[in-house]
């Protein structure tokens, strides 16, 4: 079984004193279902799952439901029996975006305190825009993502000691030994080409086979470009939405590595807030991870974005690495010279960072070049900027060392990260190895959404 942090979340939010129900949003396929499962069955002698899309293509029993009276004699249809009270019983309404009227129902639920509730979701943003009664102060909402790069070391068998000996190292800005490096690279770049998918990485554990990996990923994605039928009305738009999806890799590979529109459909004068929705949802869904454009970096760098400049990651970059160079792993594992994997970096980079609570931004100024990444530091309160380098060239970076120049700006501090071994700063940059970036926690990590909205 797959170790997840997010089920000491779980465990502690249903042990809390709180009557909030925590409502698990995330892509597709990263395990929210298996991780609120197996904490409820542990927890809960009453554990009650009820998965409204399996509902929607079977029986319906609970789709056209309105009111909690309903809800609960239908409840007892199916499962009476472990029925009790909250206490002993969780109920878990699983893909609850599905059936929107129960984002607006788990206000009353809550009030009755006849059983707990937990739920999971995807595209809940959208779908608490168009929901008619929003359930402020009723619901937490939080965040998801496949596993990280700290949790398929642990599948690897890395122990709580050996994570720690890494922490330690990032945190006192010490190199790892030759061996050490070596090993944790060749992992890192086995990431690369696994991702953190569930169901790839188990794959991964029980066949180190590649071209299993690839048909678990190759499922998979096939089921984020056609999800979008599901959740959007109008047929143009689904078409969009996916040939969008489909441009990402390409685009990842260009200069700029930013959404054009005018390629999207391949017509000059096409703007960037014509496929506001379809940016909307796939960013929602969680199958895309966003980078806001920043010319003139301050604290907090929310207000300085540019909506109309966004690049676009996929949210696993083993799926990126299955489209880029499908079963042949040499030119992740072999680092050859000749391929370039700058954009593959650059999606894992995106991917932890999210993952461990950033807000995602880059630089990016015509006259002083392009920055990878810019976090917030709220301990500093300036900017941080990022840059990824996956060849020799490490030390090459003009753009950052512009960036570090502006005295408007007051840029205390940046980060290289690569696959060199060595941890040294000079003047404000540290570089260290890229495997490190699992490391960089934001202060503030995974903020519960509470009231969402609002």
């Amino acid at each position: 079984m797959l170790y997840r942090k997010i089920t000491s979340y779980i465990e502690d939010y249903l042990k809390s004193d709180t009557d909030k129900i925590l409502i698990l949003e995330g892509a597709r396929q990263i395990g929210k279902s298996f991780s609120i499962r197996e904490v409820g069955t542990r927890l809960y002698p009453n554990f009650i799952e009820i998965n409204f899309v399996e509902d929607d293509e079977g029986e319906q029993l609970f789709k056209n439901i309105h009111k909690k009276e309903d809800f609960y004699l239908t409840l007892s249809m199916v499962a009476g029996d472990k029925l009790n009270n909250s206490e002993d019983t969780l109920v878990f309404l699983d893909e609850i975006q599905h059936y929107p009227q129960y984002l607006t129902m788990l206000k009353f639920l809550r009030e009755d305190h006849r059983y707990r509730y937990i739920a999971s979701g995807s595209l809940l943003g959208i779908t608490l825009q168009d929901t008619t009664s929003i359930p402020v102060g009723s619901i937490t909402i939080k965040e998801m993502f496949q596993l990280d790069f700290e949790e398929f070391l642990i599948a690897n068998g890395f122990g709580n000691e050996a994570i720690n000996m890494l922490r330690q190292s990032y945190e006192k800005r010490q190199s790892l030994s030759e061996e050490r490096h070596t090993h944790v690279l060749d992992l890192f770049r086995r990431y690369l080409l696994v991702g953190g998918l569930p169901d790839a990485v188990n794959t991964y554990l029980d066949t180190h086979n590649i071209v299993k990996v690839r048909e678990v990923q190759d499922g998979i994605r096939n089921l984020y470009a056609s999800d979008a039928s599901k959740y959007e009305k109008e047929h143009n738009k689904k078409l969009l939405i996916r040939r969008i999806y489909e441009m990402i890799p390409s685009q990842m590979e260009n200069k700029k590595k930013r959404v054009v529109a005018q390629e999207i459909r391949g017509k000059k004068g096409d703007r960037f807030d014509q496929y506001k929705e379809e940016f909307e949802y796939l960013i929602s869904s969680g199958i895309s991870l966003a980078v806001n454009a920043i010319s003139n970096p301050h604290f907090p760098l929310s207000e300085s974005l540019q909506k109309n400049l966004l690049k676009l990651y996929l949210n696993d970059v083993g799926l990126l690495t299955g489209l880029l160079y499908r079963n042949n792993i040499r030119p992740v594992l072999d680092d050859i010279c000749s391929i370039n994997l700058g954009s593959v970096y650059e999606n894992v980079v995106a991917q932890e960072l999210r993952a461990h609570g950033h807000k995602l931004f880059y630089y990016d100024n015509r006259k002083q070049g392009e920055v990878d990444y810019l976090i917030d530091n709220h301990t500093t309160m300036s900017v941080h900027p990022i840059e990824v380098k996956s060849g020799k060239d490490y030390k090459v970076h003009s753009a950052l060392n512009n960036l570090l120049k502006n005295p408007e700006y007051n840029v205390l501090s940046a980060t290289v990260i690569s696959n060199e071994r060595e941890v040294y700063q000079n003047g404000k940059v540290t570089y260290m190895p890229i495997y490190f970036v699992m490391f960089m926690e934001a202060e503030t990590s995974q903020i519960d959404k509470e009231e969402y909205i609002f």
